[in-house]
């Protein structure tokens, strides 16, 4: 009886020696260059004015639970910019001529979706994700009105009334967020994968730009990021070298 229990025991230690000696890694940190493009009343662009672009760059770190599932963290930093003086038409913009800019500084934990669910693949190929999550992001806004063309709109006009409005209104600093995007990753190997994906940045306010009266109240504003760039994993990788069987 003791000889069957000392075999069970060894055993079931080697099966639990073998399985950590191929663990996986799950651990991420990443880096990534990426460019801010202001969507909002300042732009004609229903996709965003790619005319007044910033670029950023956005770090990650990241804890993979499961091969679909994945918590991570953002770092992302850059600026918007807008200016309707770029646009010739409608005419009216370079005449009305608002601008503004501002720096953005987000600290953003998000959920993860590997579509495919390969977060633990060894193989060379390309897995689309989804992601969403939530944060304060940090903006300081310099919005400005003094190239506003009066003659132009006349003295009926009511927009300088407006953009007084405008003005006296109280800029927060610090608006809650909700990014959401997809993206795609190439894994070179186990340890490294080239990333690229897009993100949308709801911050739930028609003072993302600074103005609202002035142009169209009825009209939120927000922004968008693409970024490229790299992953790197952590963990341990079959320290036996046994091979990956073949699916």
């Amino acid at each position: 009886m003791q000889i069957k229990q000392i075999l069970i025991f060894v055993l079931l230690t080697q099966s639990v020696w073998v399985a950590a000696q191929k663990k996986t890694g799950t651990f991420e940190l990443g880096a990534a260059i990426a460019a801010f493009t202001y969507q909002g009343d300042l732009t004609p662009e229903a996709i965003g004015s790619f005319k007044t672009m910033k670029p950023g760059f956005v770090l990650s770190a990241s804890k993979i639970f499961t091969p679909s599932m994945a918590l991570r963290l953002q770092i992302i930093a850059g600026s918007i910019k807008g200016d309707e003086a770029k646009y010739k038409q409608p005419e009216y913009r370079s005449h009305r001529a608002f601008s503004f800019r501002s720096p953005v500084v987000e600290v953003s934990p998000q959920l993860v979706w590997n579509v495919f669910g390969t977060n633990n693949s060894d193989r060379r190929d390309l897995s689309p994700y989804l992601f969403a999550g939530g944060t304060l992001s940090y903006f300081n806004l310099k919005p400005d009105g003094s190239k506003f063309d009066s003659a132009y709109f006349g003295d009926g006009s009511d927009i300088p009334a407006r953009l007084a409005t405008d003005e006296q209104k109280k800029l927060t600093k610090l608006k809650f967020t909700i990014p959401a995007g997809a993206g795609i990753r190439y894994n070179l190997s186990h340890r490294l994968a080239f990333t690229g994906e897009l993100s949308y940045h709801f911050p739930f306010t028609d003072y993302l730009d600074g103005f609202s009266k002035s142009v169209n109240p009825h009209k939120g504003d927000h922004y968008f990021i693409s970024a490229i760039g790299i992953v790197f994993r952590f963990g341990v990788q079959d320290k036996l070298g046994c091979p990956t069987p073949a699916d």
